[in-house]
């Protein structure tokens, strides 16, 4: 470099100079490099140079994208350099070392096509020599040397380079083209001619670059600190395996779980196609990288089979009269229920078989379904298990996902096994009457082969995909309705009804349950609180008239938390007592007021009794007339066999009217209306057929029927009285009613003996066979 700086270079350097365009950044003067040259032209515009010992020209290109620049994509400073050597390349390129020289500005392009050639001069930088300058260039150098030490791309004789050039705008370029900073900002270095401005430059890119490479330096001193920590925790893991090999011990996790499954897998006592697909899958564990998804999947599923509670149940023991004072204990009355209850488990007992053993609790909410569910089980001192199937449409729910899913796992029958850990528990399944179905499959189908007695021996999950014994299990049932139950289903279950309480069971279990419950949960003693008779029958009465006791229940809660506000503002004398009027100063005026008692007080009207799956109900039929066009209509929501009914019942009161003295004419010239109130309710069956014709006749004979009758029954075109369902819930929906006569048809006669004596005290029964005998009765 010294030998071509002998020569001054502005004695030297021409006025027009051919370009070579630059792609990547800006090439300072004082810079000995190559260049590798691929197109034809710039490789033409070196040779050239080369051969008539000219200078080049180093342009850079504004867009480094562009490889085909016009005139106007170049900047307008470059640098001007001399061609020391040339090396042919094997592909036709070649690759030049340069010696760049100075600065040039471009006055003009001569020509508009590439090569291009251009006219420059060269402008002179604006130096100092001062003590501020020594300074800066002293700064420049210090910075830069301590980037060096910390950039292990800067090499030995970089660091020479720079320590030897002793101009400080040289000093500058130099740095600036070592550095790696964007091409704008170096081709902005190269543009500035005063050297205190570009050294200023040159030191805030140095201060930047230093607190790249601060960050880059706590980077990599994290990682090598994490390397050397895993680097030494491998080295103790090693150590460790090593001593566990020693000492027999199993050396991994891996190793671990497959002792500990093989350990717990020889313990059960697995049946012969169960234990050899479990041994195939622990083999294929034991061959399995910890790392591979398989191998969870596998694990829960091992996991799953050793949970289970495989080996043969414990031999029931449970006492026939210890089961009946726990029945008796958690449950008032249901005297019915509690029988049919103890006669099937003294089946069990003899039988010593558990196979059928499916019960269904069928009755209206709160009448307490799940916790006679929950009796059974303490009786028999068994686990308990409880899940509903409400709104369930999955049948995976039931019998699992296959593991080829991702997050499988077995259905609700497998999982509570897996939670009781006993063969032989108590399953409650709730709500089974509100199953759905959807594309995913249909539930009540998959509960067919759980409560089949003869298919449940061998119950697949899909998860599982082994049989598993189910016969043990004693399942029981709840539904408040069989309508919605499939038959196939229903086939399977032994139906033990609940129905609702009258007022003074009501009162009963108030006093035994509810009450001491309701104060514990409120906080409140019993000797702080006094319930009357009285209270109680007004909640039974105006607030809690439906057939079971949740209601109830939350009127009690009421008063007890408005009690609680009492005790802590100290309102009121204490003990409370709460009777009749107290009742209503603290729950509001009733919902169910003593007029809403259903009564036939007019001509055109009678009492029935239906059956829902809340229990029974009173309803009041309305028939008018109006004079118009012959015929009659049906409003309050009836179904199709109600409409028939209906149907029946007028053309039977038409046919007989002529015996009650009416003659056609009366039908002929009046439109007849027959309404069941409420009309939001939707209504259906053919019990109300003899109210509709007692009512029809009502409004044609113009007689009011007697008080304090209802009735119910279905009636015939030739007027019989046809049997009826639900007799006890109407008959308990009679008596919450006041209602003192009750007309039955006779087949139904029979039914009266299933209903408690306390339920029929008061009431007269009126068995009838023809409406000829119910018209004598009611009018």
């Amino acid at each position: 470099m010294a030998e071509n700086q002998i020569i001054p270079a502005d004695q030297i350097l021409p006025n027009r100079l051919d370009i070579i365009p630059l792609q990547g950044k800006p090439i300072f003067p004082g810079i000995f490099t190559p260049i590798m040259l691929t197109s034809q032209r710039e490789i033409s515009t070196a040779e050239n140079a080369m051969s008539s010992n000219s200078m080049i020209g180093l342009l850079l290109v504004q867009n480094e994208e562009n490889e085909d620049p016009g005139s106007d994509d170049f900047y307008n400073m470059g640098t001007v350099a001399k061609i020391v050597k040339k090396i042919n390349l094997p592909d036709g390129g070649i690759n030049i070392f340069i010696s760049t020289l100075k600065r040039f500005k471009v006055k003009k392009f001569l020509n508009d096509t590439p090569p291009y050639s251009v006219a420059v001069d060269y402008p002179e930088e604006e130096e100092e020599d001062d003590d501020e300058m020594h300074a800066l260039t002293r700064s420049l150098l210090s910075e830069m040397k301590q980037v060096s030490e910390n950039n292990p791309l800067f090499t030995e004789e970089m660091r020479l380079n720079m320590v030897n050039i002793d101009q400080p705008g040289k000093i500058a370029d130099f740095i600036t083209s070592i550095l790696n900073i964007d091409r704008e900002k170096q081709q902005a270095i190269l543009e500035t001619l005063n050297i205190r401005s570009r050294i200023e430059q040159v030191l805030m890119f140095i201060k930047k670059e230093q607190e790249v490479l601060k960050i880059q330096k706590k980077i990599q001193q994290e990682i090598n600190e994490k390397i050397e920590k895993s680097q030494r925790e491998y080295f103790l893991k090693e150590e460790l395996k090593a001593i566990k090999k020693e000492l027999g011990i199993p050396v991994d996790a891996k190793s671990s779980e497959h002792k500990r499954f093989k350990e717990a897998i020889d313990q059960l006592n697995l049946p012969d196609e169960v234990k050899e697909q479990v041994d195939r899958e622990l083999e294929k564990f034991s061959l399995m990288d910890p790392n591979s998804s398989e191998f969870i999947v596998t694990r829960n599923y091992l996991d799953t089979i050793i949970t289970l509670p495989w080996n043969d149940p414990t031999p029931e023991d449970f006492d026939i009269g210890e089961a009946r004072k726990v029945l008796d204990k958690d449950h008032y009355g249901l005297e019915d229920v509690k029988e049919r209850i103890i006669e099937f488990l003294a089946v069990r007992n003899l039988k010593k078989d558990t196979k059928g053993s499916i019960i269904c609790l069928v009755g209206p909410p709160g009448v307490g379904k799940t916790s006679v569910g929950k009796s059974i089980a303490r009786s028999l001192k068994k686990k308990f298990f409880r899940f509903s199937v409400g709104g369930m449409r999955d049948e995976a729910e039931i019998k699992g996902h296959r593991r080829t899913y991702v997050g499988a796992m077995p259905g609700k029958i497998i999982q509570g096994l897996k939670t009781v850990k006993t063969r032989n528990p108590v399953f409650m399944i709730d709500e089974i009457d509100k199953l759905g179905a959807s594309f995913q499959g249909d539930p009540a189908s998959a509960l067919l082969e759980v409560l089949d007695p003869e298919q449940n021996v061998a119950f697949r999950d899909h998860y599982l995909d082994l049989p598993f014994d189910l016969s043990a299990v004693l399942f029981i049932t709840t539904a408040n309705t069989l309508d919605s139950i499939p038959r196939p289903l229903l086939d399977r279950m032994e139906v033990i009804r609940l129905s609702g309480y009258i007022d003074e069971e009501k009162i009963a279990i108030a006093r035994k349950y509810i009450i001491p419950r309701s104060l514990d949960r409120n906080g409140l003693k019993k000797n702080q609180v006094k319930y009357r008779k009285s209270g109680l029958s007004r909640i039974a009465r105006g607030y809690a008239r439906e057939a079971g006791m949740r209601n109830f229940e939350k009127s009690v809660d009421r008063i007890n938390r408005k009690l609680a506000k009492k005790v802590l503002v100290e309102e009121g004398e204490q003990p409370f007592t709460i009777d009749s009027d107290e009742v209503e100063k603290l729950l509001g005026k009733p919902v169910f007021s003593g007029d809403e008692i259903k009564e036939a007080d007019r001509p055109g009207t009678a009492v029935g009794l239906a059956w829902t799956p809340y229990g029974g109900d009173t309803l009041t039929i309305e028939v008018v007339s109006n004079p118009g066009k012959e015929g009659f209509q049906l409003t309050g929501q009836m179904g199709n066999i109600m409409q028939e009914s209906a149907n029946i019942a007028y053309t039977y009161v038409r046919h007989i009217a002529g015996d009650h003295g009416i003659g056609q004419d009366f039908f002929e010239k009046n439109h007849i209306h027959i309404h069941i109130p409420a009309g939001a309710t939707p209504k259906d069956g053919p019990s109300a057929g003899i109210t509709m014709a007692t009512a029809l006749l009502s409004l044609i004979k113009k007689k009011k029927i007697k008080r304090a009758y209802a009735m119910t029954g279905e009636l015939s075109l030739v007027g019989q009285v046809l049997p009826i369902g639900g007799l006890k819930e109407k008959t308990i929906a009679a008596k919450r009613n006041k209602i003192k006569h009750i007309i039955i048809p006779k087949q139904n006669e029979k039914d009266l003996e299933d209903i408690p004596d306390k339920v029929k005290n008061g009431i007269n029964f009126h068995p009838v066979q023809t409406m000829e005998e119910v018209a004598d009765l009611v009018f």
